[in-house]
This record gives C-alpha cells, sequence and structure tokens, in this order.
C-alpha cells in the first residue's frame, strides 16, 4: 500500500516535496563528484540512468536532468564526436502514482540528441515507468550506467511482524513509530533495515554496468540510540503520535487499532549503514557520511503558527496518508492530520527551531 500522496491536493507530495528539492539541491556537488567516477562507454551504447523511489513530483525530473546533463559534458570533454542516447527509468511501488508523473514529463525532444540537450522545453532522454520495489531486482543484469536514491531507504519493505505481535517483547504497545520505543522494538527495526538494504545491494551489484556508480540519500540520524529517530522522530513521534492518542481517547478508534498502526520508517546511523554495505561486499565506498539536510517545513510566514501546522500535517501526510487511509478511513484520517495541525500549532516556534533532519550520503562504485 506504501507510496506518496498522489495527485495535486493541498496534501500531495507533489505540494509538499519543495523541502526534500532544496535538501537534493544541497547535495548536487557530491552528486556531480560521483558522476565524475562513472566510466563513460562507446557512444554507441545507450548510457542508462535509474531513480529508484522517484515518487511523483518533478525532483526526480529535475534530478535525472542534471545527472545527464553533467554525463554529457563529461563526453564533450573526451575525443567523442557526440554523447550517446540517453534512457531514464523512473520506479517506484506499483502504488505510486505515475499518471502524475508522466503528465509533468517534457516531450521528448526528437532530432538529434545535441539539439535535444540544447532544448530547455524538451527532455533529452528515452524515459520509462518501472513499478516494483527496489529491495528485488528489477533491471537485466549489467544494464544500469548510474543508480540515484534519494529520500527513499529509510522506508522498510514492511514493519517487522513482531513489532505487531502482542506475545512479543518488540510489540510496540501505544506507540505508532520506533522513536522513544523499547530496545526489542529498535532491534527488530534496526534487523528489518539491514536485511532490506542488503536485498538492495544485491539487487543492483547484478544490474549495474561494469564502471557504473549509485548516489544514495536517505533519512540518517547522528545518536547511537536507534530509538532516537532524529527529525523523524519530531515528524511521526511527537504531535503525529499524540493526534492517534486523541482518537483513542475520544472513542474514534480502540487502542489496538492505534497499536495496529506502525510507521515503517528507519533512519539509521552511520554505523548502521556502514555494516551492511561492508558485509555485501560489492560495492567500493567512494564516501559515506552524514550531512545536515534542515528542516522539512517551508513556511511563507515564520511567525502564523496556524501555516506551520498546516505544513506538519500536510508534510506527515503526503508521506504516510496513503497507509493511514488504508488502516482507519478516509474520514478519521482527515480528523487525525486537522489534529496533528492543531497540536503542532501550539508549539509552531519549537517546531520550526528543532525540527532538523539529517541524511545519510552514500556514494558506492562496484568492487
Amino acid at each position: 500500500m506504501l507510496s506518496m500522496k498522489g495527485g495535486k491536493g493541498e496534501a500531495s507530495y507533489v505540494n509538499n516535496s519543495q523541502a526534500q528539492a532544496q535538501h537534493a539541491r544541497s547535495m548536487l556537488h557530491l552528486l556531480k563528484e560521483t558522476l565524475d567516477l562513472v566510466q563513460l562507454n562507446s557512444p554507441e551504447i545507450p548510457f542508462v540512468v535509474a531513480d529508484l523511489g522517484c515518487s511523483c513530483g518533478s525532483n526526480t525530473i529535475y534530478m535525472i536532468d542534471v545527472i545527464i546533463k553533467h554525463i554529457t559534458k563529461r563526453y564533450e570533454a573526451t575525443d567523442y564526436e557526440q554523447p550517446p542516447e540517453f534512457s531514464a527509468f523512473f520506479s517506484d511501488l506499483p502504488s505510486n502514482d505515475f499518471n502524475t508523473l508522466f503528465q509533468l514529463l517534457p516531450p521528448y525532444g526528437g532530432g538529434s540528441m545535441e539539439e535535444c540537450l540544447a532544448s530547455d522545453s524538451h527532455r533529452s532522454y528515452f524515459a520509462a515507468g518501472v513499478p516494483g520495489s527496489f529491495y528485488r531486482r528489477l533491471f537485466p543484469a549489467k544494464s544500469v550506467d548510474v543508480f540515484y536514491s534519494a529520500f527513499s531507504l529509510h522506508w522498510l519493505s514492511q514493519v517487522p511482524d513482531i513489532v505487531l505481535d502482542k506475545r512479543s517483547t518488540a510489540y510496540n504497545k501505544g506507540r505508532i513509530f520506533i522513536h522513544g520505543a523499547n530496545e526489542s522494538t529498535a532491534t527488530a527495526y534496526k534487523k528489518q533495515f539491514q536485511g532490506d538494504l542488503a536485498g538492495f545491494l544485491r539487487s543492483r551489484s547484478k544490474e549495474m554496468k561494469r564502471g557504473g556508480s549509485m548516489f544514495l540519500v536517505c533519512l540518517g540520524r547522528t545518536s547511537l540510540d536507534p530509538t532516537d529517530q532524529g527529525g523523524a522522530g519530531l515528524l511521526f513521534g511527537t504531535h503525529f503520535q499524540d493526534a492517534w492518542d486523541d482518537l483513542v481517547q475520544e472513542g474514534l478508534i480502540t487502542s489496538e487499532k492505534r497499536d495496529n498502526f506502525n510507521i515503517p520508517v528507519y533512519a539509521p546511523s552511520l554505523h548502521d549503514f556502514k555494516e551492511v554495505v561492508e558485509a555485501d561486499g560489492s560495492f567500493i565506498i567512494n564516501k559515506l557520511d552524514v550531512f545536515r539536510g534542515g528542516s522539512p517545513l517551508v513556511v511563507n510566514q515564520p511567525d502564523d503558527a496556524a501555516e506551520i501546522g498546516r505544513a506538519l500535517a500536510n508534510s506527515c501526510r503526503s508521506v504516510s496518508g496513503v497507509l493511514v487511509d488504508a488502516h482507519i478511513g478516509d474520514r478519521l484520517s482527515e480528523e487525525l492530520f486537522n489534529r496533528v495541525a492543531h497540536r503542532a500549532s501550539s508549539q509552531a516556534k519549537e517546531l520550526l527551531e528543532q525540527l532538523q533532519f539529517f541524511h545519510i550520503v552514500a556514494s558506492l562504485s562496484l568492487a
């Protein structure tokens, strides 16, 4: 069921991904360093780029343009007479709103590749959507030059089963997220994340061309304690958590209904991430760091508490709304996010000051 909220409404991902755009653009110099490591093949062979977890907004289109223009400049600096043709694959789960994404795609330029690259109103690559989980194989062997994935790998393939099992010590009773949970719950989430990441790396190692590279960005944390999820903890573990408790206390849902819902997100530490990459052994680490991304809240009036409350609710809803709707229905989902907005507006100043995201940034090449 997982996908970012589709369409173009107030709480859609399209209208609530400005922060992701800002954070991604602040890392462009790191992306370009990775692209400089990619081996250039003969222009007779198409150059293939894939965005994994592309979602449905314009951010993915912007990043594909950046990648292709940078690679084109590298070809122009060689003895090759012209750049290759480019293919870009936009991949996400089948529930992703690919229709909205494809409507945002500019038309293919046609004509020569040089004419396409010189045009701002046309794209210079062939485009295709690839539905499926990036924790499994998505492409033929040795077929992709560059993999890019931003703000997606912190989403788990599933909530660990034992977190929802009343008989387990990892049962996350009273909570809808790992933030502030007990050690057993945290261990279950970490194990799920590391197992998922291992599957991701295994799949990409088979699909990447020799000489290819991969640039990955996901939510991270600076604390060694996995129950302190940093910015993700503030987003999902405070006002969002309290809003669920409101619904229980008002008799709108049962406590069991709340306890059966958990956000499948894990913000890893640098050590959590590095451990998996090194154990897999398929990739060389070019760069692995924690990068301060900033706030997920983009507001016009920082003094307007109501606007900040709405921004937090919409930010939360754009990434988790589909899951919430499926669990409690549209009407109660509306009630829930109204309460998130109300609660957040009462602590607007603190939210703007304290809600900061950190990201794990990884540049990897085939070993």
